[in-house]
């Protein structure tokens, strides 16, 4: 909320007395352009010639604009508002008013450098950015990291609000990796650029739609790579349009160890069909659904649950669904086993395999259930948990029988599932677990790993 101040003293505690805005200023919105603003304020003083204004509805669109204004992400939060009574009026009353806005613009250059966590990794990083550098609130930013699988990472993007909506953003982007494979025997190399649009909902739920365009290559193979692997090494071009959803409305104490709430996440991508070029054509989707709950008032002791689920069909190139279609890559399919996922299983350690190379799947679908608690001694203030856990999940390829046969597979016998015991760190950069775990359950050809295994991540089931 903005602070508000008068002069004279007006009574703003009656809403429903008729006023009308004779001019907004903007004080300290240096390198900020006018037209870009403009839409932003014009609520304010933009009124039909029979409509009438009160001091409630000045007040809500002062607001509106305020809160607009702390989204743009160039200001500064302690925005101020000074409402006066307009004497420069041609015919001044007490209910014509000036609204004065003042506001910080926010550095035009950021830089740092520090460690990030992503899922089975930690990385350094360097990141800058530059912010509102046309007067729109553009930002561009650029980052270059390095960490324990991703030998090198590079990423530029410029982004920019659409006008009138602070929160709809248009960004191109580019990006190039190189990322380790060991549990596939490769590396791979990507090179990809992207036109990404989000927005969020007023209900906080958040859109992504992506076109983006990436080069592939598999390489530096292992000596003891698998004849499935060998053959799909070399070079691929994927052009893609995918979109992804989150409902996210966990809460607690600590970030990464939300105590109460749930999430709903899906992602689809279309590649290679109709006018989206390359030499792969598919339809993805993944689905997940995760909850958490208390199981006391006090105490910090809590249950989750989370179940995830994907399926990629091969399509036919062009804009038929009927015809041959080439087989899924390596580089698009499913893996799944590790610390953040199916925990007590090796990376990629579930589903297909070519010796000992994970060479992933089309459909897959896993889920686990945890406990937490606090430490005796330590308390639900802290943000180290005593956690149980079981989880499980199958990983099929398309056979012969295409989906349905892959989705008939699922459920034939038990999945692979594992159970263990320990401790939780939620840092405010990610989530640390060291687990000691036992495979309860594991199939034929599939690599679990009895003992202690230790998990860094963001997003864990």
């Amino acid at each position: 909320m903005p602070l508000l101040t008068t002069y004279p003293p007006l009574q703003l505690d009656n809403a429903l007395t008729p006023v009308s805005v004779n001019r907004v200023e903007i004080n300290g919105a240096f390198r900020t352009r006018r037209s870009f603003l403009d839409p932003i304020f014009k609520p304010l003083v933009d009124h039909g010639p029979n409509s009438t204004t009160t001091i409630g509805d000045v007040v809500d669109r002062i607001n509106v604009a305020s809160e607009k204004l702390a989204q743009l992400g160039v200001f500064q939060e302690d925005i101020r508002v000074s409402i006066a009574q307009a004497l420069d009026s041609p015919h001044p009353t007490a209910e014509s008013l000036n609204l004065t806005f003042g506001v910080q613009e926010k550095g035009l250059l950021v830089l740092s450098a520090g460690t990030s966590v992503g899922n089975t990794e930690g990385s350094a990083v360097t990141h800058l950015q530059l912010r509102n550098i046309l007067g729109g609130a553009e930002t561009l930013t650029l980052d270059a990291s390095t960490g324990t699988r991703t030998r090198a990472a590079y990423q530029a993007a410029l982004s920019t609000p659409l006008p009138s909506h602070p929160t709809l953003r248009l960004s191109l982007e580019g990006q190039r990796s190189s990322v380790a494979k060991p549990w596939a025997s490769h590396t791979e190399n990507l090179t990809a650029g992207l036109l990404r649009l989000a927005w969020p909902t007023p209900a906080l739920d958040k859109h992504a739609l992506v076109l983006s365009t990436t080069h592939r290559q598999i390489t530096s193979l292992a000596p003891s790579a698998s004849p499935t692997l060998r053959a799909e090494a070399g070079d691929s071009l994927k052009t893609a349009l995918s979109h992804t959803f989150t409902r996210d409305r966990r809460s607690g104490p600590f970030p990464f160890l939300p105590e109460r709430g749930y999430l709903l996440r899906t992602v689809s991508e279309l590649a290679g069909w109709g006018p989206l070029k390359g030499d792969v054509s598919f339809a993805k989707s993944e689905v997940e659904l995760a909850a958490v709950t208390p199981l006391t008032t006090t105490g910090g002791i809590t249950v989750s649950g989370t179940f995830r689920a994907g399926a990629l069909l091969p399509l036919p190139f062009g804009y038929g669904l009927s015809g041959p279609a080439a087989p899924s890559r390596i580089s698009d399919r499913f893996q799944l086993g590790g610390p953040t996922d199916v925990r007590v299983f090796q990376l990629g350690g579930l589903g297909p395999h070519d010796g000992r190379d994970a060479v992933g799947g089309d459909v897959y679908a896993a889920g686990g259930v945890s406990v937490t608690a606090p430490l005796p001694r330590v308390g639900a203030a802290s943000p180290l948990r005593a956690q149980a856990f079981v989880s499980g999940g199958r990983l099929v390829a398309l056979g012969k029988g295409g989906m349905a046969g892959a989705v008939g597979e699922m459920g034939r016998g038990w999945p692979s599932m594992a159970a263990g015991v320990g401790l939780v760190y939620a840092h405010p950069i990610g989530r640390f677990e060291l687990n000691f775990g036992l495979p309860l359950v594991v199939r034929r050809g599939e690599e679990g790993r009895k003992g202690l295994q230790l998990g860094v991540g963001i997003t864990f089931m």
